[in-house]
């Protein structure tokens, strides 16, 4: 038996299960997940902050678009998903480039002296500071929170999420998608693509030209801070080089070497040498020794060559919506990318700048 729908999404991470929130309300959507449960990948994974001047200034009007949704997340959440952390950057003197470039155009960033830095972490080693800065309204995430509140409205809406689904065979015709799982079979005039690293291989299937997706691993891993010290409103500190940082996660730090290899779309794991040179680098920074790990993990950020989102319908393709490429931008650009997509499909002006959509048009790659 086929199921049909006004549009069919591949995906239930927080791209896919952000597009249904919005369309449901207009439209019947059904969400395929390949895995049991919702984020299994990287969403899942994510290092769960809201950093305003993250990414180019496309990305970063995207996460102005968002924030309001993020701090007062009305029909997702009772209230704001957001909470204080803040976001320092320290540069060595090699860095000072690196520095520079990421303050050219920020908004709402403060420079600091070295002891600003090391009075707002007191773990960083002084003399290594060449320059450093804050953005004091960076905030952390609830990404559970946003991912079950964007599920919850998609499914007051009647949307059906499909677990254990994993398209095996895509088609098209008479204007209409067939998607064939292990579940069964749907079908939708609309295919959203939502399905992260593993974007291009759906539009193979579906016989899509490919956007030349680059799955990254980043990896993490949980280390106990020196006995005794309350790290709890700390900032994530981060290095100018994005060689490593280290954020506050439930009385312990959360150190990532900042690694970006490439890698085939897989469920992730750290590579132990990739870890441990990270790790040493954040040593190199701060007074304490790394005696422990008591857990470690990766994720997969996929970027496009221009480490843009892509969001549109496919130039070459009727009826096949890319919503992919979000990098490590994926929960914090959510709100404004899941309402784009809903305005796109269902032809309603957007309320980001025609500059910003056509920045994230997929015609962009042809």
């Amino acid at each position: 038996m086929t199921e049909t729908s006004d549009f069919l999404v591949i995906g239930g991470g927080i791209a896919g299960a952000g597009a249904a929130a919005r369309l449901a309300p207009d439209a019947s959507v059904t969400v395929l997940e390949m895995e049991d449960a919702l984020g299994r990948h990287a969403t899942g994974r994510s290092a769960a902050i809201f950093i305003r001047n993250y990414g180019n200034q496309t990305l970063r009007a995207l996460n102005i678009a968002s924030e309001p949704v993020l701090e007062t997340p009305e029909g997702i959440a009772e209230d704001s998903l957001l909470s204080p952390r803040g976001e320092m950057l320290i540069a060595t003197e090699d860095e000072l480039e690196a520095f520079e470039s990421y303050l050219n155009g920020a908004e709402g960033m403060e420079t600091l002296s070295a002891d600003e830095a090391v009075d707002l972490f007191p773990l960083l080693r002084k003399e290594g500071i060449a320059a450093a800065a804050i953005e004091r309204d960076a905030r952390d995430i609830d990404v559970d929170r946003l991912l079950q509140g964007f599920a919850r409205l998609a499914r007051r809406h009647s949307t059906q999420f499909v677990m254990d689904a994993p398209a095996q065979r895509i088609s098209r015709t008479g204007g209409v998608w067939r998607v064939e799982t292990p579940k069964g079979a749907f079908e939708a005039p609309v295919l959203i693509n939502a399905a992260g690293a593993w974007a291009d291989e759906i539009a193979v299937l579906a016989r899509v030209r490919k956007v030349g997706l680059v799955p990254m691993r980043r990896s993490a891993a949980i280390v106990p801070p020196p006995e005794g010290i309350d790290i709890t409103g700390w900032p994530l500190v981060a290095s100018a080089s994005e060689s490593w940082y280290a954020k506050p996660d439930a009385g312990k730090f959360m150190v990532s070497p900042a690694d970006e290899d490439p890698v085939d779309p897989h469920d992730a794991w750290a590579d132990d040498m990739v870890l441990a040179e990270g790790l040493y680098r954040f040593e190199q920074a701060v007074t304490m020794p790394v005696t422990r790990v008591e857990r470690n993990w990766a994720g997969l950020r996929s970027f496009v060559s221009d480490r843009t989102p892509v969001a549109g319908f496919a130039p070459d393709t009727e009826g096949f919506f890319w919503l992919a490429g979000q990098g490590g931008y994926g929960v914090q650009t959510a709100p404004a990318l899941s309402r784009l997509v809903a305005d796109l499909c269902l032809k309603r002006p957007s309320e980001l700048s025609d500059e910003v959509v056509k920045a994230l048009n997929p015609a962009r790659l042809a």
